[in-house]
C-alpha cells in the first residue's frame, strides 16, 4: 500500500496560479486589452498520464467587470461586475516531455463550469443585481428566456512551463474560456418596451436597463427593437497567469527525484 502511494505521487503535481482574468463581450469593444482587468487566482491537481500527456483538474476564483465609459459606446452608460467561480478538468499536451529540457511549451482543453452574478450600482451607490430585473425582458418577452447564473464552459490555451528543479516548475499560461451564453454582462440583445418593463419589473430596472439619461445631454431611453447588444457572439473571458507546479512525491520521500525526469539537455526516455 505505501508504495502504491509513493509511485502515485511521483506523478501528481499540486498547482498554484496567479494573475488576472478579463472579460470579452458586449461591453468591452478593444479586445485583449487589460484597462479593466482584475486578480484571478487558482489552484489545482495535474497527473501525468505518459511523458506527453497530463489530466489536470483546478479551480479559478476572480472578478470580471467592464464600463461602456471605458469603450466606444459611451451614450449607453451600462456597466456590470461581477464575482467569478470556477472549477475545471482538461487534458494537457506537452510538446516536449516535461523536464527533458529546461523549457517546455504545452496546449490544454477540456471542459469546465462556473458561476456568475452580474451587478451594478445605481447613483445613490446602492448595489442591484441585474439577472432578477430582466432588463431585456427575459421571462415576459416572447423568445427571451431567463438566463442562468452557473454553465459550462470550454477551457483552452497553452503556456510553458520552466523546470527548476525536477520537482519543481514555475511557468506562464494564458487560458481561454468559450461561453455559451452572452449575458456574462447582463447585455444581449434589443432593448425592451419601456413601459412593458416598467410594468413587469419596476422602475429600477427601466433606470438601470439604459444609463444614458444619466448623462449630460444624454439621450432618453431607446424605442423597442434599438439594438443594445451584439446577440450573435457569445461572451467570453479569460485568465493570463503565472504558475508555480510542485511534484508531491519530493515530500513523501524527503526531497528526492521521482527518477522519471530527466536532466536538462539529455535525451528524454519516452520520444
Amino acid at each position: 500500500m505505501a508504495f502504491s502511494a509513493t509511485a502515485f505521487s511521483q506523478d501528481l503535481h499540486v498547482d498554484l496560479y496567479a494573475g488576472a482574468a478579463n472579460y470579452l463581450g458586449d461591453l468591452q469593444d478593444k479586445n485583449y486589452t487589460y484597462n479593466q482587468a482584475h486578480f484571478a487566482g487558482g489552484l489545482g491537481l495535474t497527473y501525468d498520464l505518459s511523458p506527453h500527456f497530463s489530466l489536470r483538474g483546478g479551480a479559478m476564483f476572480s472578478k470580471l467587470s467592464a464600463d461602456d465609459k471605458l469603450g466606444r459606446n459611451k451614450q449607453r452608460n451600462l456597466n456590470f461586475t461581477t464575482n467569478l467561480a470556477e472549477g475545471n478538468l482538461a487534458l494537457q499536451y506537452y510538446i516536449t516531455p516535461l523536464n527533458a529540457h529546461a523549457l517546455t511549451p504545452y496546449v490544454f482543453g477540456g471542459i469546465g463550469i462556473f458561476h456568475v452574478n452580474p451587478y451594478t450600482y445605481d447613483t445613490t451607490g446602492a448595489r442591484f443585481y441585474l439577472q432578477p430585473l430582466h432588463t431585456e425582458g427575459q421571462g415576459f418577452v416572447d423568445g427571451r428566456t431567463n438566463y442562468k447564473l452557473t454553465n459550462f464552459t470550454i477551457p483552452f490555451g497553452g503556456g510553458v512551463k520552466l523546470s527548476l528543479t525536477e520537482n519543481l516548475n514555475v511557468g506562464i499560461e494564458v487560458g481561454f474560456r468559450k461561453t455559451f451564453t452572452d449575458y456574462l454582462d447582463d447585455v444581449s440583445t434589443k432593448y425592451v418596451d419601456q413601459a412593458q418593463l416598467f410594468a413587469e419589473n419596476g422602475p429600477k430596472a427601466v433606470e438601470l436597463a439604459y444609463r444614458g439619461g444619466e448623462l449630460k445631454n444624454g439621450s432618453p431611453y431607446p424605442a423597442p427593437g434599438v439594438i443594445r447588444g451584439g446577440e450573435k457572439s457569445k461572451d467570453m473571458y479569460y485568465f493570463s497567469t503565472l504558475t508555480i507546479s510542485y511534484r508531491l512525491s519530493s515530500l513523501l520521500s524527503g526531497g528526492g527525484g521521482s527518477g522519471r525526469s530527466q536532466k536538462y539537455g539529455c535525451p528524454a526516455s519516452v520520444n
